[in-house]
C-alpha cells in the first residue's frame, strides 16, 4: 500500500476543488423537489462545475456516463441519473467529484425530498453523526481503523447497519488512492495516520441489514432487503493540528 502524502500547497489545491464540490451540492439542494428528475440535477451540476473551471471527476471514469451519482431510497451509491422523478418522502444521496488543477474534491450528501418519516430523518442524523465521529479520528498518530470503528459504533448503537462491501478511500490527484477505509472494524489496526494524508471518509449505512446487490447497469448498488440507506462523505486532510475538512459547508449552507 502506497499512501501518498500531500504538501500544504497541494492540500490547498484540493480545498479549492472541494469548495466547488460544496457549491455544486448546495445548488443541487436548491433544486431537490418533488417532480425534478435525477437527470435534471446531473445537467445542472455539470454545467455549474464547468462554469467554475472544474471537470466532473466521475464523467467517463471507467465508462461512467454522468457527472454525479444520484441514489434514491434503497439505492446506496453509484446511481446513474436518468428519468427518475423525485417524490415527497424520498431520500436522495448525491455524490459529487470535481477535478481542478489536477486535484480532486469528493463529497456526498443525502437530501430529504419534501416531508420524510421520523425514521428516515433518524437515519440521516445518524449517518451525519457517524461521519463527524469518523472525521474526529483522522488525526496523526491514530490508526486507520480508528475511523471505521467510530463510524460502526455510532451506526450500530442507533440500530442501523454499516454496508461492509463498500469503503472510503484515499483521494488526491486520483479519485481513488490508497488506503481503502472500511466503515467498521477493531480500533488500533492498519497504517498509522500521518500529516499530509488525504482521505475520503464516507459512511454508507442502512435502516435494515448490511447486504447490497449490484444492478444490471453494473453501477447502481442497492440494499438487498429494500431498506432505506444514507450516505455522507467529506474529503479530509490529516494535519499536525487535527483533521481539516476540505469539503466543509459554509455556515449559512442549506446542507445541514
Amino acid at each position: 500500500m502506497a499512501i501518498i502524502r500531500k504538501s500544504a500547497q497541494e492540500i490547498d489545491h484540493m480545498e479549492h476543488a472541494g469548495r466547488v464540490v460544496v457549491e455544486t451540492l448546495e445548488l443541487i439542494g436548491e433544486h431537490v423537489k418533488p417532480g425534478v428528475t435525477t437527470k435534471d440535477l446531473d445537467e445542472l451540476a455539470e454545467e455549474f462545475i464547468r462554469t467554475r473551471g472544474g471537470v466532473p471527476t466521475f464523467k467517463g471514469y471507467r465508462g461512467y456516463p454522468a457527472s454525479i451519482c444520484t441514489s434514491p431510497n434503497a439505492m446506496v451509491v453509484h446511481g446513474i441519473p436518468g428519468p427518475y422523478a423525485l417524490q415527497s418522502g424520498d431520500l436522495l444521496s448525491v455524490d459529487v467529484g470535481v477535478t481542478i488543477g489536477g486535484f480532486v474534491g469528493d463529497s456526498a450528501y443525502t437530501f430529504a425530498v419534501g416531508e420524510i418519516s421520523d425514521e428516515a430523518q433518524r437515519l440521516l442524523d445518524t449517518c451525519q453523526q457517524a461521519l463527524g465521529t469518523g472525521i474526529e479520528q483522522a488525526r496523526a498518530g491514530n490508526h486507520l481503523s480508528d475511523i471505521g470503528h467510530a463510524v460502526q459504533t455510532v451506526t450500530e448503537e442507533a440500530g442501523f447497519s454499516v454496508v461492509r462491501s463498500l469503503v472510503g478511500h484515499g483521494v488526491g490527484r486520483a479519485m481513488h488512492e490508497d488506503p481503502q477505509i472500511p466503515n467498521f472494524g477493531e480500533p488500533g489496526r492498519g497504517p498509522v495516520l500521518q500529516a499530509g494524508m488525504t482521505l475520503a471518509i464516507e459512511p454508507m449505512i442502512t435502516a435494515g441489514g448490511p447486504d447490497v446487490f449490484l444492478h444490471d447497469d453494473e453501477w447502481s448498488i442497492s440494499t438487498e432487503d429494500g431498506s432505506l440507506s444514507a450516505h455522507f462523505e467529506h474529503t479530509v486532510a490529516v494535519t499536525e493540528n487535527g483533521p481539516r475538512v476540505l469539503t466543509r459547508r459554509v455556515e449559512t449552507s442549506l446542507l445541514r
